[in-house]
This record gives C-alpha cells, structure tokens and sequence, in this order.
C-alpha cells in the first residue's frame, strides 16, 4: 500500500518535477575564462610587466574518468552558455527533489534526520 504523502509534499513535488520538463539541452561541466603565456622567449607575454595571451573560454568536463578541455569562442559561449546555465539548474532541482524524498520518508516513518 502506498504512503499517504501530505498535500503540500505532493505540490512541492510537483514543482520541482514541472521545472524539470521545462529545461533544455544540458551540458556539464566548467567554464573558466584563462590568459596565457606562448613558448616565444620574446614575446610580449614575457615582458615585465607581462601581456598574457587571451582571453581564452575553456569548457572543462571529464570523459570517462579524464578531464577534457575545449576552447570555446565568444560566439559558442554566447550560443551554450543556456545549456551549461540548465546543468547548474538541473543539478539544483535534483538536490531538492533528493531533500524533499529523505525530508518525506523521515517524517512518514519516525526516523531521526540522521537517516
């Protein structure tokens, strides 16, 4: 028989579950905005004071267990900055849906919040 989960707990449950179907493509991972210096022993990012190379927008993510990087253009990074934005989102949504089920449990069963 299945549980009776209170009214509110449903609704938030419901919400959460609603703004889930709302997101679009995700990408995981970081993105870092680098300056850098070039192997040339004289160029100008080897001057005092130095002017670094970039900047450079690097998307980092591993891929079966190695971190991968990628440059990204201005323009790539204005087009799937929204992507890498619903990864946060949807990472986000998840967390609560997790808090809202062990939140749940707890309370229909008497459990202390160390379970």
């Amino acid at each position: 028989m299945p549980p009776q989960i209170p009214t509110e707990v449903e609704a938030e449950r419901q919400r959460i579950v609603a703004a889930l179907g709302q997101l679009g493509f995700v990408l995981p991972g970081t993105i870092s905005t680098r300056m850098a210096r070039c192997g040339k022993p004289t160029c100008r990012c080897r001057a005092e004071p130095p002017q670094l190379h970039g900047p450079y927008n690097q998307w980092t993510r591993a891929i079966k267990g190695k971190t991968v990087t990628k440059v990204l253009s201005e323009t790539q990074l204005a087009t799937y900055q929204p992507w890498f934005d619903n990864n946060r989102r949807l990472r986000e949504l998840s967390t609560q849906l997790q808090q809202l089920s062990l939140d749940t449990i707890q309370t229909l069963e008497g459990w202390g919040a160390e379970t």
